[in-house]
């Protein structure tokens, strides 16, 4: 089972609104706030789709380069004792910094 809804390379969460009894989604890893809501299940992925569509033609007219779901590109922010350590064990490795982080996820999940 999950909460992650995906379409055209856009990502979205869904939770369960109980004041308003609706299922509230958004679309995630991105600047601009794409939102949506249904009455029920069946409905929500249309309502997520169409939430992307309404975002795609909103910067088509407005001649504005959509964003995408995760570009690959993060900040983590962590004690810097972890950080040197991990630059000198990507250094030993012969490999980037970034290289390792990536490593280290994948290994991860």
């Amino acid at each position: 089972m999950s909460n992650v809804l995906t379409y055209k390379g856009y990502f979205a969460t869904v939770e369960f609104d109980a004041e308003s009894c609706l299922l509230c989604g958004s679309v995630v890893g991105m600047s601009d706030g794409v939102y949506f809501e249904a009455e029920s299940a069946s409905e929500v992925e249309r309502a997520f789709q169409n939430a992307v569509e309404d975002y795609l033609a909103f910067c088509n007219e407005k001649g504005k380069t959509p964003e995408k779901s995760y570009k690959g590109s993060f900040n983590v922010r962590i004690n810097p004792d972890l950080h040197r350590a991990a630059a000198m064990a990507a250094a030993a490795n012969k490999e980037s910094l970034n290289q390792f982080v990536a490593d280290a996820i994948a290994a991860a999940l």
